[in-house]
């Protein structure tokens, strides 16, 4: 299935204009929900908003936002107030300057999208592409939507462009917080640690070679649940983590990765996932989704 724009917007540099489609590049679908329940009949709860002086249920249309100033204390927004704070959505993505990619630390990335050239874009697309990959800079600029301003840069990615959202500097502690002891690490200790690198190493970063285990596990329990079956709970390891001396870890480390692991056969939930019953149980309830 083709990809489908969520909005258009026009990225613009000095007196060149690109008008462009944006397009999400990761799902949050993929999260699994639960919907809360009433233990003894299984029915769907309803939330209700109660005031805490009154002690009565709360009607939506009688909600207003506050602020929290002090303990106890608010200031009241209306929504008209709120609305006039906002940030015009202006459907610009405006560069400010180019730097390189490498001076922004990942610790500052939030959602990113994919941007496509919309009609008349094709061109100065690929040559905006084009410059940035061969001067290895990206692009920074801000972009106003959904009432909120962002901080956002622009880089090339294969033959296309990706524009990710940035925190704000407000938004990102710095590591200075952390407290690191200084300990002194020996040459023989860095030796062994470099050599295991070298031996796990690899020359890219392959998505597909990591898989959600626990997303995973949920979905074979909720199937079996669909079909009446019983679940086994795996025990959890006893005690906590074995101090031992960082040069026998080490060494364990590097012999191990040398001796080659006896192939093992795929478990028979591997080899056939469980097919949907054509009746659950009766226990089984569908639930709809939030």
């Amino acid at each position: 299935m083709a990809a489908r724009s969520i909005a258009t917007l026009t990225v613009s540099f000095g007196m060149v204009s690109i008008p462009v489609k944006l397009f999400s590049a990761t799902e949050a679908s993929r999260a699994i929900s639960f919907n809360l329940l009433h233990k003894t009949c299984g029915s769907r709860l309803k939330q209700q908003y109660i005031c805490v002086k009154e002690e009565v249920p709360v009607a939506r249309e009688d909600m207003a936002k506050g602020y929290e100033f002090e303990k106890d204390q608010y200031v009241m927004f209306s929504p008209e107030e709120l609305k006039a704070l906002e940030e015009a959505g202006t459907h610009t993505a405006d560069i400010a300057e180019f730097v390189p990619v490498e001076s922004i630390d990942p610790v500052y990335f939030d959602k990113a999208y994919y941007l496509a050239p919309d009609k008349g874009g094709a061109k100065p697309y690929a040559l905006l592409a084009r410059a940035l990959r061969e001067s290895k800079r990206c692009a920074l600029g801000r972009w106003a939507a959904r009432g909120k301003q962002y901080i956002v840069m622009i880089r090339p990615v294969d033959d296309g462009l990706v524009m990710q959202q940035l925190l704000y500097a407000g938004e990102v502690r710095s590591i200075k917080e952390i407290e690191i002891p200084k300990t002194e690490v020996k040459e023989a200790e860095l030796k062994l640690a470099q050599q295991l690198i070298e031996q796990q190493a690899s020359d890219k970063f392959d998505p597909a070679a990591y898989t959600d285990e626990v997303r995973a596990r949920i979905e074979t329990a909720v199937q079996k649940k669909v079909e009446g079956q019983e679940i086994t709970m795996a025990e959890e390891p006893q005690g906590g983590a074995e101090v031992i001396d960082l040069m026998e870890a080490l060494r364990a480390s590097l012999d191990r990765k040398k001796t080659p692991a006896p192939a093992k056969a795929p478990d028979a939930e591997a080899r056939k996932a469980p097919k949907r019953a054509q009746q659950a149980e009766p226990a089984a309830r569908k639930v709809a989704k939030k």
